[in-house]
């Protein structure tokens, strides 16, 4: 599900009011369903609450990948991309690998760190012959291991100077677009239905970027097992359409 250029085109402006037209470029690229990483094929335990019944209908997929964002992997995702971008930013060598080292680790269960590993990697292989930075030299310098996508998008982010804040809502954004999609294919619902549950979910992603933006590595947390338990069951569900 692609975000809108309107939206965007909100989010990245410069200091006057302008749009960053090279900024925007870059998110819309990066954020798009048509970027090579993959994101169609996760659910992020979605499919298993379909499969279970947790969700059966509008209201229920609603409030489920609301709880993914706001207490789930949204927010711990943002944290991480803030992280990442600043010590990218800052040319923080030892920084980028504490973030690197700590988003590889934090994913709940093995399809859940699967998803945001392979992410990460192909976002990484793109962007670099794409998008070339600096920013993601130094990453594959501070850190040898598994990179988590939304290190790799901050990362990215800060070597082309896109504003934190930007790249933290565009990608949040791009997140729960990708799971409203996963839900009117697997519910299934309306296209209708999938565009309410994503405008009712506006301002749960701006506060989530909000608190993300203030909360460093050690105040970094989830709070939804339900989501990590369904993700843990989809690993043995008999039909499954996603990966995870």
């Amino acid at each position: 599900m692609a975000i809108p250029i309107l939206t965007i085109m909100a989010m990245v402006t410069d200091p006057t009011g302008m749009a960053d037209a090279t900024g925007l470029y870059k998110l819309l690229a990066w954020m798009s369903p048509g970027y090579p990483v993959g994101a169609y094929t996760y659910s992020h335990g979605l499919e298993n609450a379909v499969e279970t019944g947790c969700i059966a209908d509008e209201a229920t997929a609603r409030d489920w990948i609301d709880a993914i964002a706001a207490e789930g992997a949204g927010f711990s995702d943002t944290v991480f991309l803030a992280q990442s971008w600043r010590a990218a930013e800052a040319n923080d060598i030892e920084a980028l690998a504490e973030v690197a080292e700590l988003a590889a680790a934090f994913s709940a269960t093995s399809e859940l760190a699967r998803e945001t590993q392979a992410q990460g990697a192909a976002f990484l292989d793109i962007t670099r012959s794409a998008w070339p930075a600096a920013t993601l030299d130094l990453l594959a310098r501070a850190w040898d291991g598994p990179v988590a996508y939304p290190v790799a998008i901050g990362a990215a982010a800060a070597g082309h100077g896109i504003a934190l804040d930007d790249a933290a809502r565009a990608t949040l954004h791009a997140i729960v677009a990708n799971l409203v999609s996963a839900a009117v294919r697997l519910v299934p619902l309306g296209q209708t239905q999938g565009q309410r549950i994503l405008a009712a979910l506006e301002p749960t992603v701006a506060d989530t970027v909000a608190r993300a933006l203030e909360t460093d590595l050690d105040g970094v947390a989830s709070a939804t097992l339900m989501i990590d338990i369904a993700s843990m069951n989809h690993e043995t569900q008999h039909t499954r359409l996603f990966r995870s």
